[in-house]
């Protein structure tokens, strides 16, 4: 089963790079992955909802969620399972970025993405929390896209960010009943 998984995970990876990829949008996919280097947009975001008093629940529950599923998925999963970057190990896969280091699984990019966009989603009007889990989700192809993470690593950080987010989504639920 796990040769499986791991074969069908090599075949979309290189089914993206080879038919989705278009050289005039690389710089799209490089900005978009951008936004969560270092987890800068998503740490701005939940600041600038921290410091409005209508939306300071969904800005300290994102800074919770963030850091929560950053700490599961940096710290804790990604040196349990020490999975190589897919163009360390396929030498047919083309980084379109030289910066990405450090081990694959889960991404980083995808987790801190889903992390605020499920608290965005759960906590704010549809009309702000839609259009940021569009944009988590075009964070986590654009891993793909640019050849730096396997799907697994991104269905891994979405899975992480789910878990990170309502546990912060919850805590402060019952904070705010004591």
């Amino acid at each position: 089963m796990m040769a499986y998984l791991a074969e069908l995970d090599t075949r979309l990876l290189l089914y993206i790079q080879d038919a989705l990829r278009y050289e005039p949008l690389h710089s799209f996919w490089r900005g978009i992955s951008f936004l969560g280097d270092l987890g800068w947009f998503w740490i701005f975001t939940g600041i600038l909802l921290a410091l409005n008093s209508k939306t300071r629940t969904a800005g300290i529950t994102t800074i919770a969620a963030l850091m929560l599923s950053t700490f599961i998925s940096n710290v804790i999963l990604k040196n349990a399972v020490m999975r190589p970057r897919p163009f360390e190990v396929l030498p047919q896969i083309i980084p379109l970025i030289t910066h990405a280091s450090g081990y694959s699984f889960p991404s980083g990019h995808t987790t801190a993405a889903f992390a605020c966009a499920f608290v965005y989603y759960k906590l704010l009007p549809k009309f702000f929390g839609l259009p940021i889990m569009l944009l988590a989700v075009m964070v986590a192809f654009s891993r793909l896209y640019l050849g730096v993470h396997y799907p697994l690593d991104v269905l891994g950080g979405i899975v992480t960010a789910w878990f990170g987010s309502m546990l912060a989504i919850k805590s402060l639920h019952r904070f705010k009943q004591n």
